[in-house]
Parts: C-alpha cells; sequence; structure tokens
C-alpha cells in the first residue's frame, strides 16, 4: 500500500511510504532554492513519484496536516503567505506599514485560534484541487492533527517499544504541544498544552527582539547564549514568564504583553545576555516540565518532536535528566517533517504499523553518467573516475594536508542537517581551515560553531557519552573531554560542547573516509558542514553542487565517483 503524506506550510514537503517503508521524503526549498519554502510542494511529490516509478493513481490514500483557521486561509489565499514569507525572511526593504504588518498581537491571537467550524472542509477542497493539478484524481484524502504528525514522527521512527511521546513548537491546530504515551504499537494521547502558553512562541519573540528572522534564526540565539557571562537563575528577569506544575506549562503573558515586555527588556541589554536569559528559561522550564511527565506516566524512555527541539543545548540538558533511560529526537523535528508523519498517522490508523525503519538518505540521487555530463558542460573544471575507497582516501589526505573539500554522494539527507552525503568537511582541529571556510563559503555569524562527524567507536573518547543512545543526526550536544579539546578546535563551542554526527555502517563510504582520517591522525573525526551558500537549502543536484564550487572558488570536490578540480580554484 502506498500512502502520500503532504504537507504546505513553513518548510513544505513531502513523503512516501511503501507499506512499513519510507521510499522518499524531501522538502520543495531542494527544489525551488528557497530556503524554507511554503508553497504547496508539487515538486516534492512528483520527485517521489518519480523515485518509486509510480503515477498519482497507484497512490492509495494521501494525508496532509494542520487545517486550523490560518491554513485554511492561506489555502484560500496563497498570495498571503507568499508575501508573509518574503517579509518573514526580510527579503524586502523594510516596509513603511511595518508596525501594522507585524502587529505581535494580531499575528499570535490570529494564529492561534485553531480549528473552526468549516475548516476541514474547505482545507480539503483546497489540497484536492492542488492535486488535481498534478494528475492526482479522487484517491482517499486524509487529515492529520498537526501535533499527532510531529508524534507519530517520533514514536514511529524511534525504534523503542515504549516511550513518554513529548512534542513542543510554536503552534499547530490552535496547540503548541503534546504528551502521548507509545506502548505495544498504540499512540495515546493523554494531554495537550494550549497555543497561549506556547513557550516557542517565547522563544521566537525573543529571536525576533535581538533584531533575527522568527522561525529561521532561534539556532543563532542559541549560540549567541554562550557569549554572555553566567549568572544564577534566581537573577533571571524572564524566569517568572512561564510556571510549570506538574505537566502543565503556563505563560504568564498574554501576547502583546509578553512581547512588549521582552522587547523593553532586550533594549536594556547586550543581546548576548538577553540570549542567556532566554536559553535559560527553556532549559528551566522544560527539564521540569519533562521530568514530571515521565514521573506521573510511568515512564523512562522519551522521544521529542517539534522545532523546539532543534535546540541542541536544551537537549543535552534533558538527555542527563536521571528519570531518562533512552531518548530519541526525531531528525526532521520541525514542522517540514509532518508531511512524513501525517503518511505514518495515516497509515497507522489503516493498517496499524506503528514501527518504521529511518534513515536519513530518502533523497534523490544522480548516477556516475549524469554527473559525468553534468561536469562535461564546465570547461573551468577537469575530473578523473575514483572508487569508493580510492575517494574515501583522498579527501582524507586532502583534509589533512589543511584543506575543505566538498562531499556529494548518493541519496540527499532528509532533514535540515548534512550527514556525510551533501556536505562539506575539513579538519577538526585548525582554525585556519574553519576561518577559511567561513570567509570564502559559509559566512556565517561569528558565534556559530561549525560541527563534527565522527565514528561512533570513537564518541566515548571524545565526548561525555552516557550511553543513553548513539545520535546519528546532529540533534544533541555533547561536552568535549578536556583531553580532546585540542583535536575538535574547529566544531567546538566556546562553552566546550559540540554536535556529534556519529556514523556507522548506514554510511560506508563515509565511515571509510574517517577510517582514513583516523589512521594519518588518530582520531576519526571531522568538521562537517552543510553543502550549501549561507542562507540557500543544501544543494540537491549535481548543476548546484558545480555552482556552489564556481561562486566560492572551491578547489576539490569529490562527486559520486567523481574527483573534481576547479581550475579556479584557491
Amino acid at each position: 500500500m502506498y500512502t502520500l503524506g503532504i504537507w504546505d506550510g513553513h518548510d513544505s514537503g513531502a513523503a512516501l511510504l511503501d507499506d512499513d517503508r519510507v521510499v522518499y521524503a524531501a522538502n520543495e526549498e531542494r527544489f525551488t532554492r528557497r530556503k524554507l519554502e511554503i508553497n504547496f510542494p508539487s515538486n516534492s511529490i512528483n520527485a517521489a513519484l518519480a523515485f518509486a516509478k509510480l503515477k498519482p493513481t497507484d497512490i492509495d490514500r494521501i494525508a496532509f496536516t494542520t487545517t486550523e483557521f490560518t491554513k485554511t486561509l492561506t489555502r484560500v489565499f496563497p498570495y498571503i503567505k507568499e508575501n508573509y514569507y518574503q517579509f518573514r525572511r526580510r527579503k524586502m526593504l523594510k516596509p513603511k506599514w511595518y508596525d501594522i504588518k507585524h502587529s505581535r498581537w494580531v499575528k499570535y491571537t490570529v494564529n492561534s485560534i485553531g480549528i473552526v467550524p468549516g475548516c476541514n472542509t474547505i482545507s480539503r477542497a483546497a489540497v484536492a484541487s492542488q492535486l488535481k493539478k498534478i494528475g492526482f484524481g479522487k484517491s482517499r484524502l486524509d487529515v492529520v492533527e498537526h501535533h499527532t504528525a510531529h508524534a507519530a514522527t517520533a514514536a514511529f521512527t524511534s525504534g523503542l517499544n515504549n516511550a513518554l511521546v513529548i512534542t513542543l513548537d510554536g503552534f499547530g491546530d490552535g496547540l503548541c504541544g503534546s504528551i502521548s504515551t507509545f506502548e505495544n504499537g498504540k499512540l495515546e494521547r493523554k494531554q495537550v498544552i494550549k497555543a497561549r502558553d506556547s513557550i516557542g512562541v517565547f522563544y521566537e519573540m525573543v529571536t525576533y527582539s535581538v533584531g533575527m528572522r522568527e522561525q529561521e534564526d532561534e539556532g543563532k540565539v542559541m549560540a549567541m547564549a554562550c557569549y554572555s557571562y553566567p549568572f544564577k537563575y534566581d537573577d533571571n528577569k524572564l524566569k517568572d514568564f512561564y510556571n510549570v506544575t506538574g505537566s502543565i506549562i503556563k505563560a504568564k503573558y498574554g501576547w502583546h504583553k509578553q512581547y512588549d515586555m521582552l522587547d523593553r527588556i532586550a533594549w536594556s541589554m547586550p543581546r548576548e545576555q538577553f540570549a542567556y536569559m532566554a536559553q535559560q528559561l527553556l532549559e528551566t522550564a522544560l527539564a521540569k516540565l519533562i521530568s514530571n511527565a515521565l514521573d506521573r506516566y510511568g515512564f523512562r524512555n522519551v522521544v521529542f518532536a517539534g522545532g523546539i527541539f532543534a535546540n541542541v543545548k536544551m537537549n543535552m540538558l534533558l538527555r542527563n535528566l536521571e528519570n531518562i533511560d533512552r531518548w530519541y529526537v526525531f531528525p526532521h523535528m520541525g514542522d517540514g517533517g509532518i508531511a512524513l508523519g501525517s503518511a505514518l498517522y495515516s497509515s497507522y490508523l489503516s493498517t496499524g504499523k506503528s514501527n518504521y525503519g529511518f534513515g536519513a538518505y530518502l533523497g534523490d540521487s544522480f548516477d556516475q553518467d549524469y554527473t559525468e555530463a553534468a561536469l562535461k558542460k564546465d570547461r573551468g573544471l577537469k575530473y578523473e573516475i575514483e572508487t569508493p575507497k580510492e575517494q574515501a582516501a583522498h579527501a582524507a589526505e586532502l583534509i589533512e594536508k589543511g584543506n575543505y573539500v566538498f562531499w556529494f554522494q548518493d541519496r540527499m539527507e532528509y532533514g535540515p542537517r548534512a550527514l556525510g552525503h551533501r556536505s562539506i568537511l575539513a579538519k577538526s582541529d585548525s582554525e585556519d581551515v574553519k576561518e577559511k571556510l567561513n570567509l570564502y563559503v559559509k559566512k556565517r555569524e561569528w558565534y556559530q560553531p561549525f560541527a563534527p562527524s565522527v565514528l561512533d567507536g570513537d564518541v566515548p573518547s571524545l565526548f561525555d557519552f552516557d550511553g543513553k543512545g548513539y545520535d546519528k543526526y546532529m540533534t544533541m550536544a555533547y561536552m568535549v573531554k578536556d583531553k580532546a579539546r585540542g583535536l575538535a578546535k574547529s566544531v567546538m563551542h566556546i562553552d566546550g560542547s559540540a554536535r556529534p554526527h556519529m556514523v556507522g555502517d548506514e554510511n560506508p563510504i563515509y565511515k571509510n573516509l574517517l577510517e582514513r582520517v583516523k589512521r594519518i591522525s588518530g582520531n576519526g573525526m571531522v568538521l562537517n558542514t552543510s553543502f550549501n551558500l549561507h542562507g540557500y537549502p543544501i544543494v540537491r543536484t549535481p548543476e548546484e553542487a558545480i555552482d556552489v564550487m564556481k561562486s566560492t572558488k572551491t578547489k576539490y570536490m569529490f562527486i559520486n565517483g567523481m574527483f573534481v578540480t576547479n581550475k579556479s580554484g584557491v
């Protein structure tokens, strides 16, 4: 049975299931080249069908999510979300009507309305109309509630037989979170958190208050917080904004007052200090909430989904809670993952399946012939064919000589992280190559750290690792051990933490590269950052990889069995 999941909001995308197997999943931004695309995912849907060699008539059921008032409104009038997309991403000069357009009260009050009568019917009709344009007929169309879709991603891909399932984000379908149990293959919701009490919206407001883009730059706030001098929680001016009682969290203020107070407090102090306060509140409140929820429902395993769990520093604190034995964060934790969640839950209702083998490499691939044809079009590039073992050895040698290399292999990763298929690689202990990467390629804020890829077997010797679960997908920060900090200079944050990608047999050619690095340097770790220009999506095709290589004057690239040298590279 083929099930197609779609999401047509922030970071839209599509996912395809074949019974209990995830066949394909990708987000629309990779096709349109607009980061966090918000339009209907026609390209992602067509790519999923093409990958599986299917026609629209082969799909048994289609599932989509989120039928709240505002989402329904933008389905009927799509120009509304396009205008807001351009505004939110600051693809325009600051408009004269700025204060009205960005009214906190209007934005958050309207978005928290949730599902009202008629929303499901109107949204169904709008989505069906879009599907008809790309060849679908009268396929069965299921609607999955927003936080149910998030919960399904975490529960059904975790590999755990029992766990508490917690979802938290800004808001969706009138909620900002949910608590469910997952036992004996059954997912059962126990509790919800209303949108008014969203600590995700709080962090979004903080992001905006320090001059950054909400729903996009929250990770920068987390990184910047580490540059503040520390202080006790009792001295935190934000500590009373949220109250946790048992497994219930409540916001003290309404949207308008909360934003007004945050804006005034942010104005009175350095950005780093304000970011520290926000991060400290987030960590303190959610550690208490989740610890209490585990005790209340009698679980020691916990799985997470929702945009809040992109905060790897908070995740590190949660992982260390004494009443957690095993944890899991769904790798595509934000709204970009709920197309898959919709498909998973729709299939679960139909078949009862609730355990899916999950790997991150679910996107497009391009064979050697296609890649070579793309390379031949550019006379400024020269290339030679190498075997996978030759590529791993050659790349390791260049990295250890102080070069950075582009690394493009096989199927594209699903989610926001590069995991050794669309990556830029360099030494983990070189500040010089880190600066070169920032100067020529990434051009990011100076306080944003890079991340490491590391062999599974080397993790315990390099990081404070508790054995509660290997993190294949960069969803968790760990403290670097004192003895390893010299080896991790280019991948470690100022506080000594890092967000490792742990590599095993799931990625043999990349594992081989790390093993080659270890033979030369003594440790199986490299700097790994996403293969893209800052502010743009990760590359999908060989042509896009070539464009980035040329525009950044990068000298070396390994791509689908080819070693490429840019004649004008530096």
